[in-house]
């Protein structure tokens, strides 16, 4: 596989050989059974193709190998055993950049990035859907390293913009997904917790796998500011001056209740959730999604 931004060589080696699993049974050709990624394939053979640095291992035909001594890669068709979609928020607040080495698009274009690449490197299926107060693009899932270069290429050309409305996207992303796929949400969450829990429970009532990972800033968990201040709003655009000393426990703690009703929404659907600092190492986000 080629280097993407946000996909380096570095990080693809390092994600080969993790597999994801799911909770809840899956349509496919193992029902109600996702196998290993190290094991056969239920998929179509379609052809061979040369090896690329990058590429998994485990891909690698090694009787075609002993014969031929060239490493060749079976491609297949993309009717795999489990589906997975990206949902990634592009809405303006994902271009918050505070005290983290990333802006939150940035962090959720990487972890988008690396899932996908989990998924394709288990012979799994990887699609994405991108939104803000709607979808905006929507990519079918692939099944192969070359299947899923548009998608990588596409995070590429994001730039977080407008209002976003998690709850209505969530609603229209369940009319263009089968059910019982893999649905994997990357949003920083910040809008009103109740209207997207209702979002989250549409996905779960048709019968989806769901992982959250909500992508925040430390700074916005915790005012590191002092004296008087102008608050922007990414979306909205609106300005807010405010004396932060005397706002600043009030925030930090209405900002923990958010995050504990979204955890404890999402174990209600049996949703896997993560809270994603914009400094944490990738690697270590979806090695813990490996552990469940």
């Amino acid at each position: 596989m080629s280097s993407y931004k946000y996909l380096p060589v570095q990080l693809a080696e390092t994600l080969t050989g993790a597999g994801l699993t799911v909770r809840r049974p899956v349509h496919g050709a193992q029902v109600g059974r996702h196998r290993s990624p190290h094991h056969g394939s239920s998929v179509e053979f379609a052809e061979y193709r040369a090896y690329t640095p990058g590429d998994p291992t485990s891909l690698i035909d090694w009787p075609v190998y002993a014969r031929t001594d060239r490493y060749m890669i079976r491609q297949f068709y993309e009717e795999t055993n489990l589906r997975g979609y990206v949902l990634l928020d592009v809405s303006g607040s994902l271009g918050f950049r505070g005290d983290g080495p990333l802006s939150k698009m940035e962090c959720a274009a990487y972890l988008a990035a690396g899932l996908m690449y989990m998924l394709v490197s288990q012979r799994d299926g990887a699609g994405l859907i991108t939104f803000d107060a709607k979808l905006r693009e929507v990519f079918k899932p692939a099944g192969s390293s070359e299947g899923l270069r548009p998608l990588l290429l596409h995070l590429e050309s994001l730039a977080p913009a407008g209002a976003g409305d998690i709850e209505a996207a969530l609603h229209q992303a369940t009319a263009v997904m089968p059910k019982k796929s893999l649905v994997v949400l990357i949003s920083d969450l910040l809008q009103d917790a109740d209207k997207i829990l209702r979002g989250i429970r549409h996905l779960y009532h048709e019968g989806h796998n769901i992982v959250v990972l909500q992508v925040m800033d430390r700074a916005e968990r915790q005012l590191s500011l002092g004296g008087v201040a102008e608050l922007h709003d990414l979306e909205t655009q609106a300005k807010l001056v405010v004396e932060v000393d005397a706002i600043r426990d009030a925030y930090e703690h209405a900002v923990r209740q958010h995050l504990e009703k979204i955890r404890v929404g999402c174990n209600e659907c049996q949703a896997v959730y993560r809270l994603v600092d914009t400094a944490d190492a990738v690697e270590t986000v979806l090695g813990g999604l490996c552990r469940g």
